[in-house]
């Protein structure tokens, strides 16, 4: 009688201490042709990626990761070396993942969720719009001509990406997913400054708002959406009177911003200078391959007088500054961002929008998005 009360005892404390436990999910698989290689497992939070643990691969490259099971659909990756796979989980599931340390990004079989096959698609879509813009950007193309050929390969991209994972199933963790992707370091889709994309970002934030409303994704997601259609609603068409002191013999309107340093630049002391007058947003997706055109320009022209002055439109000014830090030439920042009366000073209908200024500080021509660049700027050295 004493035993079996000891076994009933023993039974309902192993009862207990299964109930304790916290549900868990599990992340298992191998990689083949990696060993000795570390396998890091990492959350993607809001905050940045977290390390939660690590293995260093044997010759048969098996691996298992446990991680509590999360709230709210969450996002981790398994990284080696530079080389990453993203995955969402959502439950207590068990995510199995094979790859051979070659291709190991890109080559992967991930079993597990509907969730993880669409985020494998969309990082191999993303990978060849990095290869199309790498090879546009290698090309030798004027500035001009390579960013129409880079706009129509992004916009096909957002437009692909948007029709076929984000509004096709909003509440859905790839859908999220394909909000963040990002292009040479700039966000594809902009929440902040494009209206179509603050759509994309408020059909997902609809959806997760219903599903996990206590969710720090679900608030997080919400906030950028009403930040994003405060700065795109339509302002009220006012009638701008332009105040004397902006209006130079010089002909064109002078702008007068600062800085990453905090120092004030006039546009009106370049006289002088061939001047490119440059506005334009960072956190455009285009933005970096476009610098990077500008950049072969101004190395090439600058020690003949040529200089550029651009104006961004960027609300997040922390972005801003760490984007403009490595430029040459000169970047302002007007923080009323979509706001900016130079928006219509200038007569801007989208972004970028570029104007060439002689050496007498005369605006001299408004230049259309096929521009050669190149030989319009020869033309005024």
């Amino acid at each position: 009688m004493k035993r079996s009360a000891y076994m009933v005892a023993a039974l309902i404390a192993a009862v207990l201490a299964g109930c304790n436990q916290n549900p868990s999910f599990l992340v298992e698989g191998a990689v083949t042709g990696a060993d000795d290689k570390m396998l890091y497992f990492e959350q993607t939070g809001l905050e940045g990626i977290v390390e939660l643990d690590s293995v260093k691969l044997g010759s048969k490259g098996t691996f298992s990761f446990k991680g509590n099971r999360p709230e709210s659909p969450e996002f981790y990756r398994l990284r080696i070396d530079n080389q990453i796979i993203n995955f969402s989980v959502d439950s207590i599931e068990t995510v199995t993942v094979k790859a051979d340390y070659n291709g190991f990004s890109t080559d992967y079989q991930i079993e597990g969720s509907e969730n993880n096959l669409k985020i494998k698609e969309l990082a191999l879509l993303q990978s060849g719009l990095q290869q199309a813009v790498n090879k546009l950007g290698q090309s030798g193309l004027p500035a001009g001509i390579a960013q129409d050929s880079l706009m129509r390969i992004v916009n096909a991209y957002k437009e692909k990406v948007r029709r076929n994972y984000i509004f096709a199933a909003p509440n859905k963790s790839y859908a999220y997913f394909a909000l963040f992707q990002t292009l040479n370091g700039y966000m594809i889709f902009d929440p902040l400054t494009s209206k179509d994309d603050v759509k994309c970002f408020a059909a997902v934030a609809t959806s997760l708002n219903n599903l996990y409303p206590h969710a720090d994704r679900s608030r997080n997601l919400y906030n950028m959406v009403i930040k994003g259609m405060k700065n795109t609603r339509t302002p009220a068409q006012e009638q701008i009177a332009l105040p004397a002191d902006k209006i130079q013999e010089t002909s064109i309107i002078d702008v007068p911003l600062k800085d990453i340093n905090g120092k004030l630049h006039h546009l009106t002391d370049l006289k002088g200078k061939v001047v490119l007058l440059d506005f334009t947003a960072y956190g455009a997706a285009t933005s970096g391959v476009r610098n990077l055109a500008l950049r072969e320009l101004y190395n090439k022209y600058a020690p003949q007088g040529f200089e550029i002055y651009q104006v961004s439109f960027d609300v997040d000014e922390h972005f801003w500054k760490t984007a403009a830090d490595n430029l040459p030439w000169i970047c302002v920042r007007d923080p009323q961002g979509p706001y900016s009366s130079y928006i219509n000073i200038y007569g801007l209908t989208k972004l970028p929008g570029s104007f060439l200024i002689n050496r007498n500080n005369e605006l001299s021509l408004r230049l259309p998005e096929n521009a050669d660049l190149e030989t319009e700027i020869k033309k005024l050295l």
